[in-house]
């Protein structure tokens, strides 16, 4: 099995995610081009599909958004750009004077290999706040300084270590999610 991504950080989550299942990954660095839209699972899905074609490999890939309610879902599945462009303290700017601090991260997995039509999608979400400072922590990466999973215990996903962060975080319940089921597939368990 592999996950096709470029982003040493989110496979070395789904490495450990995986591991819990005595699931194997490898990384599979394939350039793909990302479609713009709305929908995760579509993003996920034609990654997958065209990172298969490239590799003729069962692989995972995953897409994941960041959506803050007071900025009408903003930057959604367009998380990775806003944050390579405004990054968090972008972010904390547009919402200096808003009280409504909540938000959600949401991830995608799909999954592909040559038997399937379509790849097949696992969801994950996790709900949480956006702080008001960006916060200390050595962990995680992108918006994780900035974002309060409600059942952390007041910590950022930054502030959590990757076990820690992978008890609540959006991917790691995607990745379960798949795992289970690829489980019940391997072992044709009902």
């Amino acid at each position: 099995m592999f996950f096709a991504t470029n982003n040493i950080n989110k496979f070395n989550e789904a490495r450990r995610v995986l591991a819990e299942y005595k699931i194997a990954v490898g990384m599979l660095r394939v350039k793909t081009f990302e479609i713009q839209s709305e929908s995760l699972e579509e993003i996920a899905k034609a990654s997958a599909i065209e990172a298969f074609k490239k590799s003729n490999l069962p692989l995972i890939t995953e897409d994941a958004g960041l959506f803050i309610e007071a900025l009408n879902g903003f930057p959604g599945p367009y998380a990775s750009y806003v944050y390579k462009t405004i990054g968090n303290k972008g972010i904390l700017k547009l919402m200096r004077n808003i009280e409504n601090r909540k938000a959600k991260f949401q991830s995608v997995i799909a999954y592909c290999t040559s038997k399937s039509d379509s790849p097949l999608c696992f969801k994950g979400e996790v709900l949480g706040v956006i702080t008001r400072e960006e916060r200390r922590g050595s962990s995680g990466f992108g918006f994780d300084p900035i974002f309060e999973p409600l059942n952390g215990g007041g910590k950022t996903f930054a502030e959590m270590s990757v076990e820690e962060k992978n008890r609540y975080s959006h991917r790691a319940e995607a990745l379960r999610k798949f795992a289970e089921w690829y489980k019940r597939k391997c072992y044709n368990i009902r």
